[in-house]
């Protein structure tokens, strides 16, 4: 290490011997005088945050205040009444835990829900689980019908002690939806009473909470409008599985309170996420030109990298500034775990093209007891500081940029303060380009033209009924009255072939043009 990235180390590093964290910019190749000129952006950055904390409408399209940061810390919540619901939430999520646990009637939990709700509760679980957890945790998070088959058969002969935890704000999103159904099959199928095993984590009064009380299920516990499913972690959406798998949720909600209050000091160069959003800002070009790469050097991280996909790119991948502008704005994250990827995609990034940034996650703690020498007066441990600083510095010496984010040990508590981290970072960066980080219109778009194409589903298989010979996709499409949708008609066409259950078959053709389809039986 030379004298002068020393020096820079020793300058930028930050610190909080609190949560044993620190964040390492040493090797960001930002000039000089960077931090100064960034200060201004800075500055309203922070009281944009701090305005969002009490109470701001931060989503004009729904018209929604964004709280997540008060899960953590009620007493910020804008009103009385939020702050002691969310307190007696928590109580009522632990007591619900602990009642579970002691009864010994459930050994697994099934925990059905989609996006933020499925994806934050599965790294949750795998970050701090334990192989002698009171309850195992499976996940339903999509609407895959293999998918479905391949969980519920690892189940079969174990509904009868499965908790299973459907998860969905409305109670009409697809996927969970499709999936508690499923579910709901596979325990009539066994002669099981699905209502006995039922848990609602929903908006009161939605369409799945009406079903939960008209059903008489197990338990219901209250989503909140204004946390989005990407910071849902710290609500019930991760709260009552992590409790049930035997986490310390408590620990977990005041290690992301403790970083909030890290992070929401104004002094920049003090303020680990504020530090984090300007390095984006740098690498970037403040138009997310560089990617991030993610590489925790722990197992239990492997899925940090996916969480932190949907919580960078849904919050910042936008088209438009606040002001109508066209930015299409964004920063792609993706990653895996150290040292698996020395043997993988370390290769291109050290040789290939420019285009990133790294992040290393290290946790200094190897394990929980001692550790054997692989080596003499090694451990594998050391091995693997080894390829996390020795990966870093090949990349610096190749002119890649990286930052290194460490703490001392994963913990339920230094999870949240990681997770908070990043949140706060999103929020601060999103202020520095301008952008809403609280909306996505994108993601809505995409439910509405798949909600499109299911019903024109039923209009292409009601057409094939009408013939008695095959129809082409084209033909399809001309009777229609839709011959601008033939692709969409033949896939839909080529999907009902393959799936026998519908009745349409091929019988003629061998490419997209001649292929005919018609319904048999």
């Amino acid at each position: 290490m030379t004298a002068s990235l020393w020096n820079r180390y020793c300058t930028y590093l930050v610190s909080d011997a609190d949560l044993g964290l620190t964040l390492d910019i040493s090797r960001m190749r930002f000039p000089d005088g960077f931090f100064e000129t960034m200060e201004p952006a800075m500055q309203q950055a922070f009281a944009a945050m701090a305005q969002l904390e009490q109470g701001a409408i931060a989503n004009p399209d729904e018209n929604r205040m964004v709280g997540h940061y008060w899960l953590r810390t009620p007493e910020l919540a804008p009103t009385a009444e939020i702050a002691q619901s969310l307190k007696s939430g928590v109580d009522a999520i632990v007591a619900f835990a602990h009642k579970v646990i002691a009864e010994k009637k459930f050994r697994h939990i099934l925990h059905i829900g989609i996006g933020g709700s499925a994806l934050g509760p599965q790294f949750v679980a795998q970050a701090l689980g334990e192989a002698n957890q009171p309850l195992s945790i499976s996940f339903l998070d999509n609407t895959d019908p293999d998918g479905f088959d391949r969980v519920l058969a690892e189940l079969n002969g174990k509904l009868h002690e499965t908790l299973v935890t459907v998860v969905s704000k409305s109670g009409s999103t697809p996927e969970p939806s499709n999936a508690m159904l499923e579910a709901k099959a596979a325990f009539q199928m066994a002669g099981i009473p699905f209502a006995a095993h039922a848990v609602a984590i929903t908006m009161p009064g939605s369409k799945l909470d009406q079903l939960a009380i008209a059903e008489k299920w197990l338990a219901r516990f209250p989503m909140q409008d204004w946390v989005g499913g990407r910071t849902s972690v710290m609500s019930a959406v991760g709260l009552v599985p992590a409790a049930l798998v035997g986490i310390d949720v408590r620990a977990f909600l005041e290690g992301a309170a403790a970083m909030d209050r890290l992070t929401r000091q104004t002094t920049t160069r003090q303020n680990p996420a504020a530090v984090l959003a300007l390095m984006w800002y740098f690498a970037g070009d403040g138009k997310g030109s560089k990617d991030m790469v993610i590489l925790p050097y722990k197992d239990r991280l492997a899925l940090f990298s996916k969480y932190l996909q949907q919580l960078v790119m849904e919050s910042l991948g936008k088209e438009l500034d606040r002001t109508g502008a066209v930015v299409n704005q964004g920063i792609a994250v993706y990653g895996n775990k150290g040292s698996t990827d020395q043997h993988a995609y370390i290769q291109q990034l050290r040789d290939g093209v420019a285009n990133f940034f790294a992040t290393f996650i290290q946790v200094r703690k190897d394990r929980a007891g001692l550790s054997i020498a692989v080596e003499p007066g090694i451990t594998s441990g050391d091995y693997l500081l080894g390829f996390l600083l020795g990966t870093r510095q090949a990349l610096y010496e190749n002119g890649r940029d990286s930052i290194t984010i460490a703490i001392d040990e994963l913990t339920p508590r230094t999870l949240g303060a990681l997770i908070a981290l990043y949140e706060r970072a999103v929020g601060l960066y999103a202020e520095l380009v301008n952008i809403n980080a609280y909306h996505q219109p994108g993601v809505e778009a995409g439910k509405k033209a798949a909600s499109a194409i299911l019903g024109l589903k039923a209009k292409v298989l009601s057409a094939l009924r009408q013939t008695t010979g095959g129809l082409t996709a084209e033909a399809v499409a001309n009777q229609l009255g839709l011959s601008q949708e033939v692709e969409t008609i033949y896939q839909i066409l080529d999907h009902f072939a393959v799936n026998h259950a519908s009745g349409v078959v091929r019988i003629q053709g061998g490419d997209p043009l001649s292929t005919l389809f018609a319904v048999r039986g």
